[in-house]
């Protein structure tokens, strides 16, 4: 049988040894707020995987084009804007890699960028993730209100000076990201921020540079935008992450679904620990980054915090040709871990493959025997109803698009979630067909 990610009790160290050679491994990075520029869309409006912006913008009921397109720097950084504009283009550009063929071993996101992280990774459904972070922006935005403060990136000084400097602040500032060796961003309140920043100087570092943004973010200023968001946490479902996800709060990797709405609430208050996952992705074998999304900040921050790693950015359209000469270039790429990979379908055995590219929604009658109705569900086998499909059959659906099997047989596994976008080819439903066939 093929095993499936949510089969998987623990996860291994990525890396494979194949005929001697250690195999490449792919991690997918998404970028967070600041990313986001005016226009930064343009370059995708012809491209295929720009009806990913239809379908969010549907979704969202906001006019995503607009952001994406036209609208002003001003309008675009307001934080309920920037967070959800950057998502929704980080997950046009995941859509296009994943139509060259491509799937990661493991994935994370800066900040906001987790939350794409765990879209990409399965772990949410696609309307689940616009749903928080359209909560998260709007959240973050009244608190910035409420307790206003800023932020500011510490240049060549260490961690234990830079958490010195906002000690010795006496004042509300502390750590809000531990980007790279030399690279810390400090948040607090204004007069907090110029304090300690001034005594960072003193500490050695060699910058002090002002983020412009609306608010003390990962810090206990944005305390009150955790109540709000952990009520939209509760409403949606969180699946296990069919890929590994390392947490931006404790740079740890966590596959029980159950611990993910802890963490993105904690996250808004904690500093975000991107150093310490890189070097997480490091022992779990990466060879090969790729920031997926707005700008290059996360790709340029792997190649200081691990120089030896291939890094590279995907931003527009022409930068798929760069992906795809490097990757034939680095020879053999693992996209997936080792585990993803199982026997052979056996003559008996035939998947349904998806017709077209959306969200799919798996048919709610179907159950794979003791899986549960859905994918990361559980479910008492006894109580399972008819899993046998006929030919014609409906299994799901692909936004409108019916899903019909041309085989008969019985459910064994759903291949995708629901709520998950897929692309045209990707396999739905594991099916085992009689014997005499």
């Amino acid at each position: 049988m093929v095993p499936s990610h949510r089969d998987v009790p623990h996860w291994e160290p990525i890396a494979r040894l194949t005929n001697g050679d250690v195999a490449e491994v792919l991690v997918f990075t998404f970028p967070g707020q600041g990313s986001q520029k005016s226009g930064m869309g343009a370059p995708w409006v012809d491209h295929p995987s720009w009806e990913v912006v239809d379908e969010a913008s549907a979704a969202t009921d906001r006019d995503l084009a607009h952001l994406l397109l036209q609208a002003p720097l001003e309008e675009l950084t307001r934080t309920e804007n920037a967070q959800l504009a950057t998502l929704v283009l980080s997950l046009v550009v995941l859509d296009a890699v994943e139509r060259i063929g491509l799937s990661p071993a493991a994935c994370a996101g800066h900040s906001l960028g987790e939350y794409t992280a765990l879209v990409a990774s399965g772990a949410l459904a696609f309307e689940h993730g616009l749903q928080l972070v359209l909560a998260r922006g709007d959240a973050m935005a009244r608190a910035g209100e409420d307790a206003p403060g800023t932020m500011a990136a510490l240049l060549g000084i260490t961690d234990d000076d830079a958490e010195a400097a906002c000690q010795r602040a006496e004042g509300d500032v502390w750590v809000a990201n531990y980007n790279a060796p030399g690279q810390v961003v400090i948040a607090g309140t204004a007069e907090g921020v110029a304090v300690a920043g001034a005594l960072a100087k003193e500490l050695g570092a060699k910058k002090v540079m002002p983020i412009p943004v609306s608010g003390a973010f990962h810090t206990p200023l944005m305390q009150g935008a955790r109540e709000d968001l952990r009520k939209t946490l509760a409403e949606v479902t969180f699946l296990r992450p069919e890929v590994r996800v390392v947490a931006n709060v404790d740079a740890h990797v966590h596959d029980d679904p159950g611990e993910w709405p802890g963490l993105l609430s904690a996250q808004l208050c904690s500093p975000v620990r991107w150093r310490q996952t890189l070097e997480t992705f490091a022992g779990l074998g990466l060879t090969s980054l790729v920031e997926l999304g707005p700008g290059g900040v996360l790709s340029g921050l792997a190649k200081r915090n691990l120089p030896e790693i291939q890094s590279l950015s995907v931003s527009k359209p022409e930068d798929l040709d760069m992906l795809m000469d490097k990757i034939g270039a680095a020879g053999t790429w693992r996209a997936e871990p080792a585990l993803h990979q199982g026997e052979h379908l056996y003559m008996s055995e035939r998947v349904v493959v998806s017709p077209g590219s959306g969200v799919f929604a798996p048919e709610a009658s179907l159950r794979a025997p003791g899986t549960g109705l859905l994918p990361g569900t559980d479910g008492d086998p006894s109580q399972d109803p008819n899993s046998n499909v006929e030919v014609g059959d409906l299994v799901g659906r692909i936004g409108t698009i019916e899903v019909r099997t041309p085989f008969a047989g019985q459910v064994i596994r759903w291949l995708a979630a629901e709520g998950e976008r897929v692309q045209e080819g990707q396999p739905l439903v594991w099916l085992r067909i009689p014997e005499a066939t």
